[in-house]
C-alpha cells in the first residue's frame, strides 16, 4: 500500500498500530461516492479492515452502490468521539475494486475468506458470514490515508 505522508497535524496524527486498532475496532463508517453529474452522496455503512483494505459490505441496489459501479472514486470518514478532546478519527480515499459475484451468494472466493471473517465477527458474533443475495464486496487499499486523535493534546 502507498499511501502519502500526512503533511498538516503530525502532532495529533495515529501511528500505524494505533490506526490498526481504531479501524479494526470501529464499525461504522461513511462514504462519499460521486454521481454521474458530480453531486457527492454520503452514507453510513458497516465495513471491516484488514491492516491494508477497507472492505465495504453494501446493498447492490442502493444509490452508492450504482454511484460506485460508474465512478469508483471514494472518501471514506471512520470517527468517534462525542467532546473536543475526545474527537479521533480516519479519512481514507482511493479508488474501490469489487470482489466476489454480485451480489453475493456464498461462491468460493479465497481473496474474501479473511474479510468475511472479520466482518461477520465483528458484526454479527459469527465466524462465518451469512449470504442474502443483497450485498457484495468493495475494497479500498487506500492512496491517502489522514488521521487524526485530539486526545493527544492533552488539554493544549
Amino acid at each position: 500500500m502507498t499511501v502519502t505522508q500526512q503533511r498538516r497535524g503530525r502532532k495529533i496524527m495515529m501511528t500505524p498500530g494505533e490506526l490498526d486498532e481504531f479501524l479494526t475496532a470501529q464499525r461504522t463508517c461513511r462514504v462519499a461516492t460521486v454521481s454521474a453529474d458530480g453531486a457527492p452522496h454520503v452514507s453510513a455503512l458497516w465495513f471491516a479492515w484488514d491492516g491494508t483494505s477497507l472492505w465495504l459490505y453494501s446493498v447492490v441496489r442502493s444509490r452508492r452502490w450504482a454511484q460506485l459501479r460508474h465512478d469508483p472514486r471514494v472518501a471514506v470518514v471512520v470517527d468517534s468521539g462525542e467532546e473536543y478532546d475526545q474527537l479521533r478519527g480516519v479519512e481514507l480515499s482511493g479508488r474501490v475494486e469489487f470482489v466476489g459475484e454480485v451480489p453475493r451468494r456464498g461462491e468460493l472466493c479465497a481473496e474474501l475468506d479473511t474479510a468475511e471473517t472479520l466482518f461477520a465477527r465483528k458484526n454479527f458474533g459469527l465466524d462465518e458470514m451469512p449470504h442474502d443475495g443483497r450485498h457484495a464486496w468493495a475494497r479500498l487499499t487506500p492512496d491517502k490515508i489522514v488521521s487524526w486523535d485530539f486526545r493527544k493534546l492533552g488539554g493544549a
